[in-house]
């Protein structure tokens, strides 16, 4: 028996056409803008249009069809979808389509839904394997897909890949995605793609600070709001896949899905892996891209725009952890409107320094012989949260937990861990190990107000062994955290929980779906974080971006900035403090106080507004910014300038995405106008329209400078 059918999937800004014949896995016969209306006919047509062609000389006599699970039986030369085998055989299957279900019931024939889950329920008797792959348009316009393989066999499959693939025109020529490294995250790179592969894997038992991060393959120059661009992202925080891929056939796409290690998943009878979720996204521009990513996110794991404004301590004191010191920051803090205090590293075990106590999570009585209490009460008594730092998949070598339990190290056997930053990591797949980082997590939230966890994860997942048998265990461990998370979230409602690692190694949006921020970089210099907030919010929205002030002098950089500048990259996100408020000067925390005073009172839209990032063509080399947040009353939008520009004026710049019919005021922020000839500029009104196509007169900005212009509707 089998199954067939073919689905017109359509909302507002997304329109997808499945073929699904007699059997065959489905194909995707149209992905990206609406088509109009549709009826059984025309989509019939529109199949036709879209058949395979004969080739000649060798190639298969009835040509190819591409599914969304590629298969090579079917005449793709491209990368397959699965790979896997029994020792050797049922090493190609050939799947036939059984059931075809949208949102739980049986569907056939022609059939159209503005939303909802396609399933289509697929067997392979000879190789024993039964698939079931899931097609999903959402709300946001983001079409997610993944397979769920089961075992039906006898004896044990291992599976090696399991890959999801979209279809992208020929005219989409163009690649963008990401590299990076600690302190310098989320570098955009652009090639061509040709005939063959651009493959991208992340290895880091982790998302990795050089992942791809969203791949988009689109017409050539396409930039923030021109140009058709197709996108693809991986939502899975361990070992992973994106790649773009043209055939000697002339068809292109895109795709990704879990890296998976030799012998990592081995199903046995009756066993079952799902894959992650893979994220593919069309739209005209970059901003329509991001629009998708944020408006998923922020409708499957909402966090309230109205953030609490937050002081870490790191950068303030590190690993000396006067309690006398610590506690005069938080009264520094409060009178400053912060509302959020959080402890970093170093307030447990032995951990005085990053050699040890790693994986004690046991306040030390040496720093605190009355526990966390003192400082709880005095941070909560100020009125404001307390959060904790932790590094919960991690241990010293010398550490309590590592002398008691060295077999829930992640190791090959017969051989000494690999170490990095001094750290092991602990393997939260075996039972016992997952089950004591649970509870003292939970008994240290049991006894203190604990609002916010920070948690940390600083280093790869190299060698990455579990005991006894060796075998890799990436995939376990990244199952291991989301429970985790979700767990200790469940018993403590309204715990908000931080994705930090090494900055921003873990970014993505199946980790998203589980914690409510990441925190973007190491880096807090403002220069590096105008780049990298810009292209994180590729994925993310603002309100999940931790962005924080930091002192004058970067940590990382040792570049000096104005305290305007440093405000003004941050308030673009999540925003924080990162400073030992004790050196500050009184003018310092003058303007910090102004700035955290402005940022309260427009954090409503600065966290929940429309992305706007606007192209600066006539700027060379890239480095002018301008981008903003638009609501329904106002805009916010930011100019900045990395360099001293060719000329003294670049001319008019434009400000989309406001209401074309409304007049509004455009004024100049007070606290980023910088005194001088030409750098001041009165306010002006005009019409959304005139906005958007003709701009306003760019302001003259020096180097390392923003200029914040706020828009707001005249009644």
């Amino acid at each position: 028996m089998t199954a067939q059918a073919q689905l017109v999937l359509e909302n507002p800004t997304t329109c997808v056409v499945v073929d699904s014949p007699d059997g065959a896995l489905p194909r995707i016969i149209h992905w990206g803008a609406g088509l109009g209306p549709l009826d059984e006919k025309l989509v019939r047509e529109l199949v036709a249009a879209q058949a395979p062609v004969h080739m000649h000389n060798g190639q298969p006599d009835e040509g190819f069809a591409l599914a969304l699970l590629p298969e090579q039986w079917r005449g793709w030369y491209g990368h397959p979808g699965i790979s896997g085998s029994r020792d050797g055989t049922a090493w190609a299957p050939r799947f036939v389509v059984q059931r075809i279900e949208l949102d739980g019931k049986p569907v056939s024939g022609f059939v159209t839904a503005a939303e909802g889950a396609v399933v289509w329920h697929a067997v392979d008797a000879d190789c024993g394997l039964a698939l079931a792959l899931t097609l999903e348009l959402t709300p946001a316009g983001l079409v997610r897909a993944r397979a769920e393989v089961t075992n039906t066999g006898e004896g044990g499959y291992q599976l090696d890949e399991l890959l999801i693939a979209m279809p992208v025109p020929a005219r989409a020529t163009e690649i963008l995605d990401f590299a990076g490294r600690w302190g310098k995250e989320r570098v955009p790179q652009r090639t061509s793609l040709h005939v063959g592969s651009h493959w991208r894997e992340g290895r880091h038992g982790r998302t990795g600070a050089d992942s791809a991060f969203v791949l988009h393959l689109g017409e050539p120059g396409f930039g923030f709001s021109s140009g058709d661009v197709w996108a693809v992202h991986t939502g899975w925080s361990g070992n992973h896949v994106h790649y773009a891929e043209k055939s000697l056939i002339g068809d292109q796409v895109i795709g990704g899905g879990e890296l998976l290690l030799p012998g990592e998943v081995v199903l046995g009878e009756g066993e079952s892996y799902t894959g992650p979720w893979i994220h593919f996204t069309h739209g005209t521009g970059l901003d329509a891209v991001a629009h998708a990513h944020h408006d998923f996110l922020r409708a499957v794991h909402p966090v309230d725009a109205k953030r609490p404004v937050t002081l870490n301590v790191w950068e303030a004191v590190y690993f000396d952890h006067d309690a006398g010191r610590l506690k005069d920051l938080a009264h520094r803090a409060a009178k400053l409107g912060i509302e959020r205090y959080v402890l970093d590293d170093g307030w447990f075990g032995s951990r005085r320094d990053d050699f040890s106590g790693l994986g004690d999570w046991v306040v030390s009585p040496e720093v605190w012989p009355q526990g966390l209490h003192p400082l709880v009460a005095e941070v909560t008594g100020l009125g404001m949260q307390f959060g904790l730092w932790f590094e919960p998949e991690m241990v010293n070598p010398d550490s309590d937990l590592a002398r008691a339990h060295p077999e829930w190290v992640m190791q090959v056997p017969g051989r000494t861990p690999l170490e990095a930053r001094h750290q092991w990591v602990l393997n939260l797949g075996i039972p016992g190990a997952y089950a004591h980082v649970r509870d003292q997590m939970m008994a240290l939230l049991d006894e203190y107000d604990i609002s916010y966890i920070k948690w940390d994860h600083n280093r790869d997942l190299l060698d990455a062994g579990t005991s006894p048998d060796g075998r890799p265990g990436v995939h376990e461990q990244t199952l291991a955290f989301y429970r985790l998370v979700d767990e200790l979230k469940a018993a403590h409602p309204g715990l908000e929980i931080e994705s930090c690692s090494s900055g921003g190694a873990r970014i993505d949006l199946e980790v998203m779906q589980h914690c409510d921020r990441v925190w973007v970089s190491d880096n807090i210099d403002p220069t590096d974080r105008q780049q990298m907030m810009r292209w994180t919010t590729q994925l993310l929205p603002p309100e999940m971006l931790g962005s924080h002030i930091a002192s004058g002098a970067s940590h990382t950089t040792g570049r000096h900035h104005d305290i305007n500048y440093r405000a003004a990259t941050a308030v673009f996100g999540h925003l924080g403090v990162e400073w030992d408020l004790a050196k500050a000067t009184d003018e310092e925390l003058r303007q910090l106080g102004e700035w955290i005073a402005w940022y309260k009172q427009h954090r409503g839209l600065l966290n929940a507004g429309r992305l706007v990032r606007v192209d600066v063509p006539q700027a060379s080399g890239g480095d002018v910014f301008l981008h903003g947040v638009v609501g329904g009353d106002a805009a916010i939008f930011a100019w900045t300038s990395l360099v001293t520009t060719a000329t003294w004026s670049l001319g008019a710049i434009r400000l989309p995405g406001l209401d074309p019919e409304a007049t509004y005021r455009v004024e100049h922020l007070g606290l980023t106008v910088t005194q001088g000839p030409g750098m001041h500029a009165e306010p002006v009104e005009m019409t959304g329209r005139m906005l958007a196509t003709v701009g306003l007169r760019a302001p003259v900005v020096l180097p390392e400078r923003t200029r914040i212009l706020t828009v707001t509707r005249v009644e």
